[in-house]
């Protein structure tokens, strides 16, 4: 079907909009695994046969969800890790300003890409076999780009690559567990409740990079 005033190509991407969108929801509640094209075509009121104009199976379209969940991953992240390097500031105010700028990009992210941070969460778990693995991968290049970050920072900088890697794959994985958690809120107080708690988890990881000493 189409819509008068609408070109063919500004349809195509409409309709492939919202056959992702579609997939976003229906995944909620058996994930992406369960999932079928038919289940897709049925809630946005295509024929089944019109999905393959867009994608060539699920899994195609999950990897497409992965690209853009990771898109919002990386927005979060971006936000939480610029990281200050005031040389008057002491390593315990550094540190409670990065634990502080990255829950407050927790806050805001979580509620404005609240499904595809639960997709992340979910497939990385559940997913078809090649969504897993390109959730993992994409989870690796974050660790890497957050790693390079924290070497520049002067609390990290005698640090050995192995052990800022380790501290990268601390903060990712609590900051996408918090963002879940974050996602799925009813109320302020749960979201205060939760965000203190990822806050305070951010401080006791933070502590301890204070005093490692990657030397020993």
């Amino acid at each position: 079907m189409t819509t008068p005033g609408v070109s063919r190509s500004e349809q195509k991407e409409r309709t492939r909009r919202a056959i992702l969108d579609a997939a976003l929801g229906l995944a909620e509640e058996g994930g992406l695994a369960a999932l079928s094209l038919r289940q897709v075509a049925k809630e946005i009121g295509i024929v089944p046969t019109a999905f393959y104009r867009h994608f060539a199976s699920i899994d195609e379209l999950g990897l497409t969800l992965v690209t853009e969940s990771f898109d919002a991953l990386r927005a979060l992240l971006r936000d939480a890790r610029t990281i200050p390097d005031d040389a008057t500031a002491t390593e315990w105010d550094l540190a409670v300003s990065i634990a502080d700028k990255s829950i407050d990009a927790l806050v805001t992210h979580a509620g404005q890409s609240d499904r595809h941070l639960r997709f992340i969460a979910r497939e990385l778990l559940a997913g078809p076999p090649a969504v897993r693995e390109a959730v993992r991968h994409q989870l690796q290049l974050v660790e890497r780009e957050l790693a390079t970050d924290l070497a520049h920072v002067e609390l990290t900088r005698a640090w050995s690559s192995a052990d800022l890697a380790i501290l990268a794959n601390l903060l990712v994985n609590a900051m996408l567990i918090r963002a879940e958690e974050l996602s799925r809120s009813g109320s302020a107080a749960e979201t205060r409740r939760i965000a203190d708690t990822a806050r305070r988890q951010l401080h006791m990881v933070l502590v301890g990079t204070l005093r490692w000493d990657s030397s020993k």
